[in-house]
């Protein structure tokens, strides 16, 4: 108990001095081991920070990131938008569905929920409100639409699972797809209610065949990439790591050379930006990892897996238990950080219970997920603040009936494991 006290209190207090998280999980492991244990060296915290690097699987994490700047400033974006546009048509509330397809459309390129929101918001939020769409609601979607960066493949916190699991993250990304379109259809319903409810602006812009057919072409390289990557790791030509490097290639390929809104001296930069996202996301699952040794070594795990256990409940009131707890702890704590501290502690119970390895994984990476849309630690909120300069408690005002939209999607995954499994 006081281990426990002692490592979680530690990590809260220096989460609450603004210290770093993965600078929180780190020192926190080190006082207590210290405190605690004076017996062993300290040198055990290093080398289980190696050891969660120590992973073929985790190699995809900075591919993905890099692929995913290449793209948005390679004008992938842009034609995504546009086709995006051509789409809905000239419907009331029509760019704000076209947001929640390009964001679609984006997320199966990223895999990131931050990155999401900037190259989208960048490019809608601004003509959006030129139109006439309310700030705060065109925010909020924003927000809660780059949400689907996590979820539609491919995902990092679904490669982060499949490592600590060993589920297979092919099928990971295959429950992820139709989740995400389920998602996506909840928001363009809730887009339509409010369009209409709040009278939102109608694009007058007059559309064609012709223009839709245009926009396709344009988008067809960036279009072509999903399907290059989901396509080789459902077939089995190569798995998410290779899948990743692929995506960088083609990245660079179409940035370059089709689209020609790359250059040589863009590279740099990006490499750059790309090395510090990805080390910051490394870094949190090595010391994370850290951390959920010594929660196991005390003890505490399985003393926390015997009380669980011992209360005999059923796989549907365990998941809403687990849910509820993910959902408190991505309140506060990033994403990949909670599920590396609490998968390898709440899975071998799900295991026990009979719950499927990919139903559980969807709970676990749609609850982080939603963890980024509320404060304090709401990436996303900051994402769409950095875009559209409005407070953060008018986001969260405005992206309420989108945030109950998604979250219904989420407590249907919860509730019904066949909404994951069916086509498994």
């Amino acid at each position: 108990m006081i281990t426990g006290i002692l490592l979680f209190g530690s990590f809260a207090l220096f989460l609450a001095l603004g210290v770093p998280i993965a600078m929180a999980l780190g020192v926190a492991t080190l006082l207590t081991l210290k405190v605690i244990y004076p017996e062993l060296s300290l040198g055990i915290v290093t080398q289980r920070m190696f050891a969660a690097m120590d992973s073929v699987s985790i190699m995809a994490i900075p591919f993905f990131v890099l692929a995913g700047n290449l793209m948005t400033k390679g004008g992938i974006s842009r034609r995504l938008v546009d086709f995006s546009n051509q789409i809905v048509g000239n419907v009331r509330g029509g760019m704000a569905a076209a947001l929640v397809i390009a964001c679609a459309f984006f997320a199966a390129l990223s895999g990131s929920a931050p990155a999401t929101v900037v190259a989208i918001g960048a490019m809608l939020y601004p003509d959006m409100v030129k139109l006439g769409y309310p700030k705060t609601r065109t925010a909020g979607l924003l927000v809660v639409s780059g949400g689907l960066g996590p979820i539609i493949p491919p995902s990092i916190i679904m490669i982060v699972y499949g490592t600590i699991t060993g589920a297979s993250i092919s099928q990971m990304f295959k429950a992820g797809m139709y989740i995400g379109l389920m998602i996506v259809a909840a928001l363009l319903a809730v887009v339509f209610i409010y369009a209409r409810k709040e009278k939102w602006p109608k694009n007058m812009e007059k559309l064609s065949l012709a223009k839709l057919v245009k926009t396709f072409f344009g988008a067809i390289p960036a279009l072509m990439l999903p399907i290059i990557i989901l396509g080789g790791i459902y077939s089995g030509l190569f798995t998410a790591t290779e899948a990743a490097a692929v995506a960088v290639i083609w990245g660079l390929v179409v940035g370059m050379f089709i689209y020609r809104e790359l250059s040589f001296k863009d590279l740099w930069p990006i490499f750059l930006s790309s090395g510090k996202s990805a080390t910051m996301v490394l870094f949190i699952i090595a010391t994370s990892t850290a951390f959920a040794w010594l929660f196991t070594f005390s003890g505490l795990a399985q003393l926390m897996i015997s009380s669980i256990t011992a209360m005999h409940l059923s796989p549907t009131l365990y998941c809403m238990i687990v849910a509820t707890i993910l959902l408190i702890f991505g309140t506060f704590l990033e994403g990949v950080a909670t599920a590396v501290l609490l998968v390898p502690v709440l899975w071998p119970i799900a295991n026990s219970l009979g719950i499927n390895i990919i139903h559980f994984g969807m709970i676990v990476s749609i609850s982080n997920v939603i963890g980024t849309m509320t404060p304090p630690v709401a990436v996303n909120i900051f994402s769409a603040a950095t875009v559209t300069h409005l407070r953060m408690g008018d986001i969260v005002k405005g992206e309420t009936p989108f945030f109950i939209g998604y979250t219904g999607v989420f407590l249907l995954v919860v509730l019904v494991a066949r909404v994951t499994t069916f086509m498994l």
